[in-house]
């Protein structure tokens, strides 16, 4: 498993005796074969948020569609005021992300592939964003079982390059 930790912060409330000051962490995980989750844990002591963090991470976890080492297609995905666009990339490319994004990518085994942060830079909404991007995402198999169709039909005929003698 691949745990990335994305944000910790020192957070407080306020009581009647004064401040109460805790710690959040944010937490990606995934198995680097497309499966990824995102957690947020709190608690007085770093190592005790992180642990609960990466527990509420691993009940996430989502099955991201993946296609070699980058994504079937480009896909956006946004969360409150976060928005994230994410567009497959050519092998040996390597990713083009932001931290957060790139923590979720690295997560889900993704190698190849670019991306740009919109909107909010708050961590936990750019890497909640970009799980909801990676959760939009189909292969072709699941397109050509959800429209009852053969893979054929989606898969662009190639010709042989020559232009046609109509078209000029």
């Amino acid at each position: 498993m691949i745990e990335r930790v994305i944000n910790i912060k020192r957070v407080s409330k306020v009581m009647k005796g004064g401040k109460r000051m805790r710690l959040s962490a944010a937490v990606v995980v995934g198995d680097g074969q497309g499966q990824v989750g995102l957690g947020h844990g709190k608690a007085t002591e770093v190592v005790v948020a992180v642990r609960k963090a990466t527990a509420r991470a691993r009940k996430d976890m989502t099955k991201v569609a993946i296609k070699g080492n980058t994504i079937p297609h480009w896909t956006k995905g946004k969360y409150l005021a976060s928005r994230v666009l994410v567009r497959p990339a050519a092998e040996g490319t390597g990713l083009i992300a932001c931290p957060q994004v790139r923590a979720v990518l690295e997560a889900a085994g993704l190698r190849d592939a670019l991306s740009k942060s919109l909107g909010s830079r708050n961590p936990y909404n750019t890497a909640r964003a970009t799980i909801v991007a990676l959760k939009a995402l189909r292969s072709i198999d699941q397109v050509a079982a959800a429209r009852n169709k053969p893979i054929s039909h989606f898969v662009e005929k190639e010709t042989d390059g020559a232009p046609d003698a109509e078209s000029g």
